[in-house]
């Protein structure tokens, strides 16, 4: 059974976490590497990974003595598994973690995620109040950044009592906020990703920066970019005083 299946009958069992999801195998290249098309020297190359590039395993077991990797920019192809160094994905300790929410998650909408095999979940269904903040510095009216996959790229200021929930790549490189997706919100231009959404219509509204929010989704953590964490799939947000 593969991995997007998986998270979706998960939501049947209360409190359980995805295992393949949980146990996405990270590594990173110790040697510049090629990517190659089939896992096979003769096979095509697709791009050159340099040395310290990041990547995920499609499958933890190797082929003809190659991994079937994703890599940082969404290519999927082989390379020579003694060129990988294997890591386990940074663990987000259980205090940091938020409740369950007492409202339900739209199990539904894990089948039109973009990729959700980049995603490790953390906690299924959570409930966290925040104020929307501007992720796009003035550029967007809506403060999102419009992803190519139809997604949004919100940031969220946690209250307090959330804010464990940032790890180092929120800070770094998410201006030290939790990240957003609300799904299929936009126009998809991404090629590869129109399936995901062509069945898809999303009814989450968006409310203004400022607005203080309770959004519930699922909490994860994106295995690509610096590895920060995220509400995605988002089922709803309500305005809260």
């Amino acid at each position: 059974m593969r991995c997007p299946l998986a998270r979706v009958l998960v939501w049947l069992l209360p409190l359980t976490i995805c295992p393949c999801s949980a146990m996405a195998q990270q590594g990173s290249a110790n040697r510049n590497v090629i990517l190659r098309r089939d896992p096979s020297k003769s096979s095509p190359a697709l791009a050159r990974l340099q040395q310290g590039a990041r990547v995920t395993l499609v499958d933890a077991r190797a082929d003809s003595g190659f991994y079937h990797v994703r890599s940082e920019d969404d290519q999927v192809g082989w390379v020579f598994s003694k060129f990988i160094t294997l890591s386990k994905p940074p663990e987000v300790s259980a205090s940091a973690l938020p409740t369950e929410s007492s409202a339900q998650c739209d199990a539904s909408l894990w089948a039109h995620v973009y990729h959700p095999q980049r995603l490790i979940v953390k906690n299924q269904c959570a409930s966290v109040t925040s104020t929307i903040m501007d992720a796009t510095n003035g550029k967007k009216r809506d403060g999102v950044r419009h992803e190519a996959d139809g997604d949004t790229h919100g940031w969220l200021k946690p209250d307090p009592e959330f804010k464990s929930l940032l790890n180092a790549g929120n800070i770094s490189d998410e201006g030290g906020n939790l990240v957003f997706e609300i799904i299929c919100h936009f126009p998809v231009t991404q090629a590869d990703a129109k399936t995901a959404c062509q069945t898809f219509t999303d009814h989450v509204s968006l409310p203004p920066v400022g607005s203080h929010v309770r959004i519930v989704g699922t909490y994860v953590q994106d295995t690509f970019h610096a590895k920060w964490m995220e509400i995605h799939p988002v089922t709803s947000i309500t305005v809260i005083p």
